[in-house]
């Protein structure tokens, strides 16, 4: 389907991410599709939830993100909202999430507009909570002074059935996370998985990441690698003072709920790395997958475990290094699948 209206998420901060933003424009010039810078802070401007920014800027069909992961994530938050494809441009440090190099943009511009790319849907999380969201004063000036930016303001109420909570405006594609406000005073609270009992936890943090998600603050806490093909969530609890420091793999339907414990600290909840509200204690949060996927423009030739050896520099092990270099592909012998094989995913028979 050709671009009807493309929106621009650009990390200010990289000269090069700028000058690729006004090439971007330049197409769209060339091609008269309107263009519309997103999540733009700069001038005084605040800024807004997802479905706020994506009516301010005309919602458009494809929102390009011009960084690295972090940008990504500002931009798929805003794209979830109305089904908008993401297409990632590769300007950071790492790059899980983004998709081309900046020297391609245009050539992936004009693939997307042909309707020459793929598409890959990923999972978010929503979340409940037993009241609205918000962000004290104190903590906010904290946040304001050592943040890297004006911070996003708690998500919106949605309409919801009573007894059930506070549904929140919420679609998070890495994590929703707990963690302390003071370093003196660990968060405390009661997990609870599908609606029951996992364990009372004394942390730095505890993580709920999507699949997805599992490649960032889950995996630097020790948490498993998922697969994005993987319909689940995963717990991981961050510097729990107990002996079960394990995360805990969730099925798509078990909801992950934690009540704040009597005598914990303040805690903060963050969304994709962004301080969006403050629970007190006797306050209860539940995390579960959004009906809102991000939908990824990919443009081929780099599956997930390519991209996780190569973007993680995962290093073979020095013992192996008499055997050589493993070949890359452990291709099919033959192009006939067995039957009992024929639903896998299998790399293409060698030639």
């Amino acid at each position: 389907m050709p671009v009807s209206r493309l929106g621009v998420v650009v990390h200010e901060g990289r000269p090069p991410a700028v000058e690729a933003a006004e090439a971007v424009r330049g197409w769209c010039a060339e091609h008269g599709i309107p263009c519309t810078a997103i999540d733009v802070w700069r001038g005084g401007r605040t800024r807004q939830g997802g479905s706020k920014e994506a009516a301010a800027a005309g919602h458009p069909d494809v929102i390009v993100t011009l960084g690295g992961d972090g940008t990504f994530l500002r931009g798929a938050r805003i794209a979830a909202k109305d089904g908008a494809r993401v297409l990632g441009v590769d300007l950071g440090r790492v790059g899980f999430l983004t998709e081309v190099p900046v020297d391609q943009v245009l050539a992936a511009l004009d693939a997307v507009h042909e309707d020459r790319a793929g598409e890959e849907e990923r999972m978010t999380l929503t979340l409940r909570t037993s009241r609205p969201l918000a962000v004290p004063e104190e903590v906010d000036a904290l946040m304001l002074r050592y943040g890297r930016g004006p911070r996003l303001p708690p998500p919106e109420r949605l309409p919801g059935e009573p007894g059930w909570g506070v549904a929140m405006d919420v679609n998070a594609l890495n994590d929703v996370v707990l963690e302390k406000l003071s370093r003196d005073r660990q968060i405390a609270v009661a997990v609870y998985v599908a609606g029951h009992l996992l364990a009372s936890y004394s942390a730095d943090a505890a993580i709920v990441a999507t699949p997805t998600g599992s490649t960032a603050y889950s995996f630097a806490a020790g948490g498993p690698v998922l697969s994005p093909g993987v319909q689940g969530l995963v717990f991981t609890p961050v510097a729990p003072h107990m002996s079960f420091n394990r995360s805990v793999v969730a099925a798509r339907d078990e909801p992950v709920a934690a009540r704040i414990l009597p005598h914990s600290g303040q805690v903060a909840v963050s969304i994709d790395g962004e301080v969006r509200g403050v629970l007190d204690p006797g306050d209860w949060i539940g995390v579960y997958p959004s009906g809102r996927p991000v939908r990824l423009v990919r443009l081929g030739g780099t599956d997930f475990y390519q991209r996780l050896r190569e973007r993680f520099r995962l290093a073979d092990a020095p013992a192996t290094e008499a055997d050589g270099v493993a070949p890359p592909l452990f291709p099919a012998p033959t192009p006939e699948v067995p039957a009992d094989m024929a639903e896998l995913r299998l790399p293409p028979p060698a030639p």
